[in-house]
C-alpha cells in the first residue's frame, strides 16, 4: 500500500487565515504581524498584556536515542497536541525553527510527518520568517566590529591570539570548521586563526531562546564574552559596542512565529538550537507565552532524552521558571530492533527479540527522566509495518519499568490516532504527581556538574578532562561564573560518545575535549568526545533531489 509524502499532505491543507488562528488563543489581529496569509509574529504587546494570567500545563516530548530507522518526535509533538485539541481540551504545540543545514544534508525538516504536521511545512523548513538570517547576521556583525576595533588601534588591548568569537553561517560547511582570517597584506587587519559554527550553536541564538524580552535580550548579548587580553581579563561585547546594533537586527527575531497544524490548531515555532551541540529547545518567550493562553502546552526538546530533556530540565526549566507536568517519551518499534542488532534493511521483518534486546535503550530514558521527578509516558510511535506481538513486547517492557505504553497513530490518522495518548496525558497531568528538580544545585563547582550529568544520565564511569580544562573552569568559577549549569555537546546516537555503541552502555567514559563560558546565554558549553559545532554534508546529500518541478513547487525536500 503506498501512502502519500509528508509534502503532498502538506499541499492538501485546508489552512485558515492566520488570524483566525490566533483567535483561537484570543490574540486579536491587531497583534499579529502576517507574514502573508498562514504565519505571523506575535506582537511584545500583546506578550506583555498576558503576563498576570495563570500558567496552563507543560508537556515535555522527548525521546529515545536517534537511529536511521527514525522515532518521530516532533511528529508526536504535533500529534499530541490536535489530539488535545481533539478530546476537548484547550491545546497549542511550541517547537523549534529548522536549520537550512540538515535540511539540504540529512537529517529532513522540522515539521512533523504524515497526517501530524505543522503548515505551512516548505516555508518552515527554509527560510520562514527570517530569525535565522537575522541570528546570522547579528552575530557577522559582532564578528566584524571585533575585529574593526583590532584594526583601529585596538583599544581594549584584544590578544589577537585569544579572540573567542567565532563566525557562524547556516549551512553544513566542513571546510570552514578552521580557517585563517585577514590574509592579504595590511589593509586587511592582523591575520588569526578562527573558523566557523553553524548558526544554531551560536551564543546569539542561545541567547534569543533564553531571553523574556528586548531589553534582557540586549543586556545578554552585551555579556558575551568576545577576547581576552594578554592578562586573560575578558573582553564583552558591550566593550566593542555591538550589543544595541545587535538587538535592532533581531527586533523581529525576538517575536514568536505563529503558525497552524493541518487541523488547524495553533502552534509557536520559535528558536532552533541543536539539542547535540546546544541547549536543544525553543525559546523561552514562546513556551511562557503559550502558557498564559492555553490550558496545555506541548513543546518538545532535541534528539533523546539524554540530551534534549536533560537540557531543556537543567537549562530552560532553570533559567525561566517554569516546570513540566508530564514527560512524553516517544519510541518505535522499528528503533527497538535497530538497538536490539537489527540492520536498517531487515527492520520490515517481525523480530520479537530485538526488540525486547532494544528496549534497554528506553528502559534507562525512562529512568533518567522519572530521576527528575516528573512522570513519564511512553508513545509507541506507530509504522505500518509493526507487528502486534511487538507492539507488546514494548508495551511489557514499560509496564516492568513502571510506566504505560499508548500506541499512537497520529501519523496515519492525525488526531484521531492520537487521541489515546492524549487521554493518558490528561490523566497524568490531572494526577498531579510532578516533583520537578534539576538533577543538580547552581552552587555545584561545574567539574562536579559535568559529572554529575555524565553518570547519572550517560552512566560514565569517569570524566576525562586533562589540566587545561579543569584549570579553566576553576578560573571562570573564580570569576564568578560557577553557579551557570553545563551544556554538554555529545553525539546524539549514544548514551557514549561513540555515536555506533548503541543500547544502554556502561563502562565507558566521557572525554571532554573543549569547554567555552557562554556568560550572555548563561551557560558553559562542555564538548565532548569528536562532536562538531559544524556537522558537513553527507556523501549524498539531500540538496542533490531538491529542485523546482514545472508547476513551481518543490520537489525532493520530503
Amino acid at each position: 500500500m503506498s501512502y502519500k509524502s509528508d509534502i503532498e499532505i502538506a499541499r492538501e491543507a485546508q489552512k485558515k487565515p492566520i488570524q483566525e488562528i490566533g483567535a483561537k488563543i484570543g490574540i486579536d489581529s491587531a497583534d499579529l504581524l502576517p507574514y502573508g496569509h498562514d504565519k505571523a509574529k506575535v506582537s511584545q504587546d500583546f506578550i506583555n498584556s498576558v503576563q498576570g494570567r495563570e500558567d496552563g500545563k507543560l508537556i515535555l516530548v522527548t525521546a529515545i536515542n536517534p537511529t536511521p530507522a527514525g522515532e518521530g518526535k516532533t511528529t508526536t509533538t504535533v500529534g499530541l497536541g490536535d489530539g488535545l485539541n481533539r478530546i476537548g481540551k484547550n491545546a497549542m504545540i511550541c517547537i523549534r525553527e529548522a536549520s537550512l543545514g540538515p535540511n539540504f544534508g540529512m537529517k529532513g525538516g522540522a515539521a512533523g510527518g504524515g497526517y501530524a504536521q505543522v503548515v505551512p511545512m516548505e516555508e518552515m523548513n527554509l527560510h520562514f520568517t527570517g530569525d535565522f538570517h537575522a541570528i546570522t547576521s547579528a552575530h557577522s556583525l559582532l564578528s566584524a566590529m571585533i575585529d574593526n576595533h583590532i584594526y583601529w588601534g585596538n583599544a581594549c588591548e584584544i590578544d589577537v591570539r585569544r579572540v573567542a568569537w567565532r563566525r557562524v553561517v547556516d549551512m553544513n560547511d566542513r571546510a570552514l570548521r578552521q580557517i585563517t582570517a585577514s590574509l592579504g597584506g595590511v589593509s586587511n587587519g592582523f591575520p588569526r586563526e578562527t573558523g566557523f559554527d553553524i548558526t544554531v550553536a551560536s551564543e546569539v541564538m542561545a541567547i534569543l531562546c533564553l531571553s523574556n524580552d528586548l531589553k534582557d535580550l540586549e543586556k545578554r548579548l552585551g555579556d558575551i564574552i568576545v577576547a581576552y587580553r594578554r592578562d586573560k581579563t575578558p573582553v564583552y561585547c558591550r566593550d566593542i559596542k555591538a550589543e544595541g546594533a545587535m538587538t535592532v537586527l533581531l527586533k523581529d527575531a525576538m517575536q514568536p512565529n505563529l503558525v497552524q497544524t493541518l487541523e488547524n490548531n495553533p502552534a509557536f515555532v520559535h528558536g532552533g538550537p541543536f539539542a547535540n551541540i546546544a541547549h536543544g529547545c525553543n525559546s523561552v518567550i514562546a513556551t511562557k507565552t503559550a502558557l498564559k493562553v492555553a490550558d496545555y502546552v506541548v513543546t518538545e526538546a532535541g534528539f533523546g532524552a539524554d540530551l534534549g530533556a536533560e537540557k531543556f530540565m537543567n537549562i530552560k526549566c532553570r533559567k525561566a521558571g517554569i516546570a513540566p507536568s508530564a514527560v512524553v517519551l516517544v519510541a518505535t518499534v522499528r528503533a527497538m530492533k535497530m538497538n536490539g542488532g537489527v540492520a536498517k534493511a531487515d527492520l520490515g521483518a517481525e523480530n520479537v527479540d530485538a526488540v525486547q534486546s532494544g528496549c534497554a535503550n528506553l528502559g534507562r530514558h525512562i529512568e533518567n527522566v522519572k530521576s527528575f521527578g516528573v512522570p513519564v509516558v511512553v508513545a509507541i510511535n506507530h509504522f505500518v509495518t509493526d507487528t502486534e506481538a511487538e507492539v507488546q513486547a514494548v508495551g511489557d517492557y514499560c509496564a516492568e519499568h513502571g510506566v504505560e505504553a499508548v500506541l499512537s497513530r497520529h501519523w496515519e490518522l492525525g488526531s484521531e490516532g492520537s487521541a489515546p495518548l492524549a487521554e493518558k496525558v490528561v490523566e497524568i497531568v490531572e494526577g498531579g504527581s510532578a516533583n520537578f528538580a534539576p538533577i543538580y544545585p547552581d552552587d555545584m563547582p561545574l567539574f562536579e556538574k559535568i559529572e554529575t550529568v555524565a553518570k547519572r544520565i550517560y552512566r560514565a564511569d569517569e570524566v576525562l578532562a586533562d589540566t587545561k580544562i579543569r584549570n579553566q573552569l576553576r578560573e571562570w568559577e573564580e570569576a564568578g561564573y560557577g553557579n551557570l549549569p553545563v551544556c554538554m555537546a555529545k553525539t546524539q546516537y549514544s548514551f557514549s560518545t561513540d555515536p555506533t555503541l548503541r543500547g544502554a552502555p556502561t563502562g565507558h567514559s566521557v572525554p571532554v575535549r573543549e569547554v567555552r563560558l557562554s556568560a550572555g546565554a548563561g551557560f558553559v558549553v562542555v564538548v565532548c568526545g569528536e562532536i562538531m559545532t559544524m556537522p558537513g554534508l553527507p556523501r549524498k546529500p539531500a540538496a542533490e533531489s531538491i529542485c523546482l518541478n514545472d508547476a513551481g513547487e518543490i520537489e525532493g525536500l520530503f
